[in-house]
């Protein structure tokens, strides 16, 4: 903690409450659904520490900037490189090279303090599955990081106006973050997890628990420090077990685990149950290892699941939790430990390494980059499978972009088509292109997210107290509802859900009070495929080979859904477009593959021979209606 800073065991207790949570959610155990909460445990700890660290160093009149950033670099970096470095050689043996550039992205990101920055950008329909994503984890580091450079020089700038006018600024940013956060969390809520301005409110309330115990003691009645720290515990555990993704967070949610852990903070004190707890040796062990338990949680679990194509059991699941703290206890030891020894590590080497380090992974990044995820390495023939298959780049919405809400040209005689839909609908758009069918009809289009309301279900037609983005993707867009009115047709496809299914009929009893005719498209599902397994199988490729247990629950599930979703369109005389069995010859189930080329490269979006495929398919039935 530094020199002069008693040492609090509960402390260190409470990081083992932090990092195993947060394990076991990114393990995906549905008994830690809030286990992510765990972060912001650290996010308050690390308010905390930091500031009675620099406060104590202030009050002594030998605080120091350098100081400060080289018992940073010796906390953070060390693990951080080690970790990286592992990264890299499973990166560049397992991941594609669409898979392997985004990594090389991160590598820049993370050596710039700026991951959080890159995943929130990231979090759009082209980001890979974030639990894909070795390195994701770091955006936390990147958001203490900005705090470390930007708080030391807050308080350097304010220390003269005394503590009472600090925490009165303090307390008025407090306000501001959080407010921003709950804000944000229901208009921008990707924004809103990642960046700094919305999590700094959680690093604050570290901070006022700091300032407290800097001028204040603990409450003395053991009766009270009891209480509350049973609660601080209760809360942290209770947001644990009870918050899931759905939760919006941060938002004043968050003010559940978080004032929990400021709680145990200020009250875990000798003579308590939960100090006493929190201080056994093996939760105090693990809480010593949890900053490299958490730095090698998150690869060892995306690398796995690379791997094995997402078929991970829950008994691989937890092995791989287990083995980040075996890991995190050889780092500990072997890296975390020496680097912290100012008399075996000097500051010199400590800032040489750190400067080292940073070139390094900026400089693999960008060659990654350059290199466009090592594709040139390939053979010609396995580069044409990689781009076209593995690597759709913006192949799924360039289309669609050109043609969004594009008004129809009432002077020639072509039939007029909306296209309505998420991602799926974007697919449709494509098909189009590939068979040339925008030649006979003309096309309008309008992407909603699903989760924005593409099904016009009353409830969601009454409730306009939708986020700013969706109220410009939604029903509500006066374009949009001209569009309706004058097409001569609807077409919707979206990446329908079971949930969807309640509220289907009155969705499209809805857009019918709009627009009569609607062609109803269904949902699509062809299984994974690995690149690897690809070119090594691809003139024997059978089901069996492509569809994994994963594959197959999907399928069935999507089915059946089909299968209400025709029903449904039969009761309202609503044309419904059978995607799969159209594809598939009738068949419910078909290969992801025909003559060597792959209909999809996730399971349900095209490649430009699925859209080609699909395209082919449906000019034939249009010809065929039309006739």
């Amino acid at each position: 903690m530094g020199v002069g800073i008693k040492y609090r065991a509960e402390v260190d207790g409470l990081r083992a409450l932090a990092v195993l949570p947060v394990i076991f959610f990114h393990a995906g155990f549905d008994w830690f659904s809030g286990g992510f909460i765990g972060v912001d445990v650290f996010f308050v700890i690390s308010g905390y520490l930091i500031t009675t660290i620099i406060i104590s160093e202030m009050d002594d009149n030998n605080f120091s900037l350098i100081h400060f950033y080289e018992r940073r670099a010796r906390r953070i970096l060390p693990a951080l490189f080690l970790v990286m470095t592992a990264c890299l050689f499973f990166a560049w043996a397992w991941l594609t090279p669409s898979e392997l550039k985004a990594f090389g992205h991160s590598l820049i990101a993370v050596s710039t303090f700026s991951s959080n920055i890159l995943f929130w950008l990231e979090s759009g329909y082209f980001d890979s599955a974030t639990e894909l994503k070795p390195l994701l984890h770091t955006w936390s580091l990147a958001v203490e990081e900005q705090y470390y450079i930007l708080f030391p020089i807050f308080l350097l700038l304010t220390w003269q106006l005394g503590i009472r006018w600090i925490v009165m600024l303090l307390v008025m940013l407090f306000v501001i973050s959080l407010g921003a956060a709950h804000w944000g969390a229901y208009t921008s809520p990707s924004a809103n997890f990642y960046l700094l301005p919305t999590r700094g409110w959680e690093l604050l309330v570290g901070v006022f628990a700091a300032l407290y115990l800097k001028y204040n003691a603990h409450p003395r009645s053991i009766g009270l420090n009891q209480a509350l720290s049973f609660l601080g515990f209760s809360m942290i555990v209770y947001a644990i077990i009870v918050f899931d993704e759905t939760t919006p967070f941060p938002s004043l949610y968050a003010l559940v685990p978080t004032i929990g852990t400021g709680l145990l903070i200020l009250s875990a004190v000798s003579g308590t149950i939960i100090q006493t707890i929190l201080s056994l040796k093996p939760i105090v062990g693990i809480g010593l290892i949890s900053y490299s338990a958490y730095l090698w949680h998150q690869p060892l679990l995306a690398f796995a699941k690379v791997r094995l194509l997402g078929e991970t059991s829950d008994s691989l699941l937890f092995a791989l939790c287990i083995a980040s703290l075996l890991l995190a206890w050889i780092s500990w030891q072997y890296v975390e430990k020496p680097f912290r020894n100012r008399s075996a590590v000097s500051r010199k080497f400590v800032f040489s390494f750190a400067l080292g380090g940073i070139s390094f992974f900026l400089f693999v990044g960008f060659w990654i980059d350059n290199s466009k995820g090592g594709l040139k390495y390939y053979s010609l023939e396995n580069q044409k499978i990689f781009s076209r298959f593995f690597d759709p780049g913006e192949y799924v919405v360039k289309r669609h972009q050109s043609i969004i809400l594009k008004t129809f040209n009432k002077t020639n005689s072509k039939k007029n088509i909306l296209i309505i839909g998420d991602s799926h609908s974007e697919d449709i758009v494509n098909a189009v292109f590939e068979a040339n069918i925008n030649n006979i009809y003309d096309f309008s289009s309008f992407y909603i997210p699903l989760a924005c309301g593409v099904l016009f279900r009353n409830e969601v037609l009454q409730n306009k107290n939708l986020t700013n983005d969706c109220q410009n993707l939604s029903f509500y867009n006066d374009d949009l509802q001209r569009q309706m009115l004058t097409a001569d047709e609807i077409w919707i496809a979206s990446s329908w859900q079971k949930d969807d299914l309640n509220y289907m009929k009155e969705s499209l009893q809805n857009i019918k009070s709009i627009n009569n005719n609607i062609l109803l498209f269904g949902r699509k599902y062809f299984g994974t495929i690995s690149p690897q397994l690809y070119l090594q199988n691809k003139h024997k490729l059978s089901n069996a080979d492509i569809l994994s247990n994963k594959d197959l629950e999907n399928f069935f599930s999507i089915s059946n859904i089909n299968k209400s979703l025709h029903g449904i369109a039969r009761s309202l005389d609503v044309n419904f477009f059978h995607t799969q069995q159209i594809i598939c010859d009738g068949k419910d189930l078909c290969p992801n593959y025909f003559n060597g080329d792959i209909i999809t490269y996730d399971g349900d979006h095209f490649t430009p021979f699925g859209a080609a495929t699909l395209g082919a398919k449906l000019k034939n039935y249009l010809s065929l209606r039309e006739d």
